[in-house]
């Protein structure tokens, strides 16, 4: 993600090259070319800031448009499409926010408040089916639209002008500010997406930009393996962006990527297993704990698979030893969790503990509990046996973890026949989005800095909800805490017993927090991850 803080100062890309520099950098540059060459481990999906959920396009997105603010280093609030923080009204409810004048779109036209307005009602419109549309529900309105009971037109959004907006909130929102960095929030030309009408962003030509990038080389949304993100001289603060290219090539295979990296081919690649012990102490070598959690969506709605029962789904968890997988198939320091909610992503208002220091450790590796409930699982439904597809993309790592979850399921429940099917992300995401699967290997990036970010993901009418979970008991829970934003001790009570909820019911199941851990050259500056679940 770039962050920036107002005209005339540096410009940062998010895992990509920063565009500041000092004077001996500048002199440098003139005797290379500035361009940032990095390996990724899958296709882009979409640059349809409504449609973009996977990591991969997120981050195509966010390099190629720009929102209303980005997270600073320390996590702060910095100024992007708009030139000030919020002005907030005294009850939380409603935020006024003056726009960038400067920032015009790649095709020369101004960038408008109105533009704002069409996006967020777009990405909340059913018809659009965004699984982020469940990001907005702090707005006024916004469930109602979401369910079909009110039109788009009804969100709490409005333009005063071209270069203000004015948000209205359903219940006061602690932090709904970090929102506003997600690329959901992203403005949209109305224009542009009825001219492309089904193929807007599934090409680079087929869409307009505002961020410091401009798009290249990409053709069909899922399938291209490689592509590029070219500077925008038209960018609002083109003169602080000194990187010129930032060239993507996708490599699923470790030791591929590794080889390209020795041959200096690229600049940046991922790695696992082997690769990090053997690269530990290189130079180049570096790893990130990240606000992303692993973990299995158990199908409710499988009906060969049997997942609507709770024994069933406890066996499986209590069946996999999570520490093995991080020690042995990963060996990239990612942690293993029983947690939905990843570790150091928020803290106590009553005593700054860690929302994960007060799970323990439910569910863990145990044969005994795992063959109990799975002796259970068969005595109620009068089964000997059943069989059951694992669904994972086709990444080396999500192959090989997957091979070693199908031998601890198939050796600690005797009975029960596993298959893994291994495919492109883009085939991954219409399987679970049609519910034509049993069991996923998933993953989820914090979009703003809160437990919500996951625990919302479950409630029964969320997008993202892959498990097909449905609690009238958890979705109360969830609707309080959304209504509890102006008391954060009674709201942080309330999540954590919406994360005890999901241990007893398991819906999904917890895996490990991922590390990221990558070569990057030292000739390569000033690359800042952001706090969020976006790598």
């Amino acid at each position: 993600m770039k962050s920036l803080m107002v005209a005339g100062t540096c410009m940062t890309l998010l895992l990509f090259v920063s565009g500041c520099m000092n004077d001996k950098e500048k002199n440098q540059s003139t005797k290379s070319e500035q361009v940032f060459r990095k390996v990724e481990s899958n296709e882009v999906s979409s640059i349809d800031p409504s449609l973009a959920i996977d990591s991969t396009s997120q981050r195509a997105v966010y390099t190629v448009y720009e929102g209303l603010y980005r997270l600073g280093e320390k996590n702060e609030l910095l100024p992007a499409g708009a030139v000030e923080a919020p002005e907030i009204s005294a009850d939380g409810l409603t935020y006024k926010i003056k726009l960038n004048t400067k920032s015009i779109w790649s095709d020369d036209v101004p960038v408008k408040a109105s533009d704002y307005v069409f996006s967020w009602r777009r990405t909340v419109d059913p018809k659009t089916t965004s699984e982020g549309s469940s990001m907005f529900l702090p707005i006024k309105n916004a469930k109602k639209i979401i369910a079909g009971q009110l039109k788009p037109d009804q969100l709490g959004i409005r333009a005063i002008g071209d270069d203000q907006l004015e948000i209205t909130l359903e219940e006061a929102t602690p932090y709904f500010e970090t929102l506003l960095v997600n690329t959901y929030f992203f403005p949209q030309r109305e224009d542009t997406v009825e001219r492309y009408g089904e193929s807007y962003g599934t090409s680079d030509k087929n869409t307009v930009y505002n961020g410091a990038f401009v798009m290249k080389d990409y053709e069909g949304g899922g399938t291209a393996t490689s592509w590029s993100y070219q500077k925008n001289e038209k960018y609002w603060d083109a003169e602080n962006v000194h990187l010129e290219k930032i060239e993507n090539t996708v490599v699923k295979d470790t030791g591929t990527a590794v080889n390209m990296y020795e041959a200096d081919e690229v600049d940046e690649v991922p790695i696992n297993g082997e690769s990090v012990s053997f690269y530990k102490e290189h130079s180049d070598f570096s790893a990130e704990l990240r606000p992303n959690v692993y973990y299995l969506d158990l199908n409710q709605k499988s009906e060969r698979a049997h997942l609507d029962n709770v024994n069933l789904r406890k066996a499986i968890s209590y069946s996999i030893d999570r520490k093995s997988i991080v020690e042995n198939i990963l060996n990239n320091d990612s942690l293993a969790t029983n947690s939905f909610v990843p570790s150091k992503l928020a803290y106590s208002p009553i005593d700054q503990t860690d929302f994960t220091s007060n799970q323990g450790n439910s569910l863990p590796f145990d044969n005994e509990e795992a063959s109990d409930y799975w002796e259970k699982f068969l005595s109620e439904t009068d089964l000997e046996s059943i069989e059951v597809e694992l669904l994972v993309t086709d990444t080396e790592s999500s192959k090989k973890m997957a091979e070693y979850i199908q031998g601890q399921l198939q050796n600690n429940l005797n009975g029960m026949i596993v298959t893994v099917t291994a495919v492109p992300y883009s085939v991954m995401m219409e399987k679970e989005q049609q519910d034509t699967f049993d069991i996923a290997l998933n993953g989820w990036g914090a979009d703003y800095l809160d437990p919500m970010s996951y625990l919302n993901i479950l409630q029964s009418d969320n997008f993202s909800n892959y498990s097909n979970y449905s609690n009238k008991e958890y979705d109360e829970l969830i609707d309080k805490i959304n209504a509890s934003g102006a008391d954060p001790k009674a709201r942080w009570k309330l999540m954590l017993e919406a994360e005890k909820k999901i241990s007893e019911e398991v819906p999904v199941v917890p895996l490990f927090q991922y590390t990221k851990v990558y070569l990057r050259r030292n000739t390569v500056h000033n690359v800042h991850s952001m706090p969020l679940g976006l790598e």
